[in-house]
């Protein structure tokens, strides 16, 4: 069948490997961690929920060019033309896997915690973000949603040296397990996102 402009943008199972694009080049690891360097064709080819219109209309952040992607463990961003679209690129693996989220309409109640980063000292609001999921199951109207950092502060987040919490408390270890965790719960959502789980 001949794709249109509302089919789905992936590559096989929805994501984009080394080998399928022009090579992402991976930056010396901070804290044990990496994250790949995206061009603007191997970003916009990532996404695994999006429609080729969706992909065509995104804008790519401000700074794309000059991002220090060593700091990063995930790329968020909303996209200014629209009030509640946003999107987040995670690298799994040696693949990337992009999302396109919408924010939810309503604020949570109370203060909540970022279920990616778990910052207990959070600088920043949280919002409810919703992805449809990919394939049929997203053609259905089957979503899953997540609590995150409003725009995506997480790395920057983990980053931050905890309180020293006894004597010979290791700060740089703490603050590794932090991005570790990160990635993998970011990396646990783009899943659920691919694989309706």
């Amino acid at each position: 069948m001949r794709p249109t402009d509302r089919s789905p943008v992936h590559d096989g199972g929805g994501r984009v490997t080394a080998s399928a694009v022009a090579a992402p080049r991976r930056q010396p690891p901070q804290n044990g961690i990496a994250m790949i360097t995206l061009t603007d064709e191997t970003l916009r080819a990532s996404f695994t929920n999006a429609t080729r219109r969706e992909v065509a209309d995104l804008t790519l952040p401000a700074g794309f060019d000059d991002l220090d992607w060593a700091s990063l463990d995930l790329l968020g961003w909303r996209d200014p033309k629209y009030a509640r679209r946003a999107y987040v690129v995670v690298p799994v693996g040696d693949e990337v896997v992009g999302v396109v989220l919408q924010q939810g309409t309503a604020a949570p109640r109370s203060r909540a915690q970022c279920t990616w980063c778990q910052d207990v000292t959070l600088p920043n609001d949280v919002a409810f973000f919703s992805a449809r999921r990919s394939g049929a199951a997203g053609r259905a109207g089957d979503t899953v949603g997540t609590l995150v950092c409003s725009d995506f502060q997480c790395s920057a987040n983990v980053r931050v040296a905890p309180p020293v919490a006894y004597l010979g408390f290791d700060v740089e270890a703490a603050k590794a397990s932090r991005v570790e965790a990160l990635r993998e719960r970011a990396a646990g959502f783009v899943g659920a996102v691919q694989n309706g789980v």
